[in-house]
């Protein structure tokens, strides 16, 4: 444990950074979109519209995230599923994966509490609610089943496109627009999370604990289910690394599958 900390602590912080700036972005846009005092929110009556707008804003935050420096380091997971699913995998270690985990919820906390502090009472407001993620008017049963089948989806996505040559360098590109297209067409059933991380930093800001349940077993599940199918088809041998993006020469720490003739670092090497 202290090992695993003391050498890859960057790469946790990291991922603290990335969620806390996708909260940031997500609660500036909902508040821009939603709240009734916006200008934005007068001129566009449609909610659809408006929720388009919204996922083209969260598809490219996550975009930038998954392509910056500290995400081509980090591996960009952003999400306790998501690098379970990796553990899952066999391409994390268990100390990384606890440390991403717990990095991950702080990073989710904070990012909303540092949006209160910018927006004031305008996040809290019914209409935001602190991007709060609850089941829609059909009810938890159908959240529970629209969460497990877009965690599945995504999950399918990555792994298959981060292991196909020519297209691994545009995983991040294939998952924002998957975080777009969710947010367009599934929110209104369960808010579209995928994330338990997400969904408690804005439950615990704003005390919404509707169908948390939901939210933090529905995403693990709908991509272990993908792992495992993945699994059964091409084997674990064939995900080469945990990283959204790896065509770069930031340090890898996973157990990486890239060979250092390819001129990217190997898992544990430093940048």
């Amino acid at each position: 444990m202290r090992g695993a900390l003391m050498r890859h602590w960057p790469e946790y912080l990291m991922e603290a950074a990335g969620l806390a700036a996708f909260m940031i972005s997500a609660c500036l846009f909902a508040t821009i979109l939603e709240h009734p005092g916006s200008a934005v929110r007068r001129a566009i009556a449609d909610p659809f519209l408006r929720r388009m707008l919204m996922g083209l804003a969260m598809g490219m935050t996550a975009v930038t995230v998954i392509y910056s420096p500290w995400g081509k380091q980090s591996g960009a997971h952003l999400n306790p599923s998501v690098t379970l699913t990796f553990l899952r995998l066999g391409k994390v270690a268990p100390w990384d994966a606890l440390f991403y985990v717990l990095a991950q919820f702080v990073g989710g906390i904070a990012g909303v509490v540092v949006a209160t502090m910018v927006l004031g009472g305008r996040l809290g407001d019914p209409s935001v609610n602190y991007v709060a993620t609850v089941p829609g008017p059909s009810g938890p049963g159908l959240a529970f089943l629209a969460e497990l089948t877009i965690s599945f989806g995504l999950v399918s996505v990555v792994l298959i496109v981060s292991n196909t040559a020519g297209l691994a360098r545009f995983t991040g590109l294939f998952a924002g627009v998957l975080v777009a297209t969710y947010i367009m067409l599934e929110a209104p059933i369960s808010g579209m999370s995928m994330n338990p991380a997400r969904t408690f930093g804005s439950a615990l800001s704003g005390q919404v604990w509707t169908a948390l349940w939901i939210y933090l077993t529905a995403p693990l599940l709908g991509m272990l289910l993908a792992a495992s199918l993945y699994d059964g088809l091409w084997g674990t041998q064939g995900v080469i690394c945990a990283k959204l993006h790896h065509h770069n020469h930031k340090r890898c720490i996973f157990r990486c599958g890239y060979p250092a003739s390819k001129g990217l670092p190997r898992a544990g090497s430093t940048p």
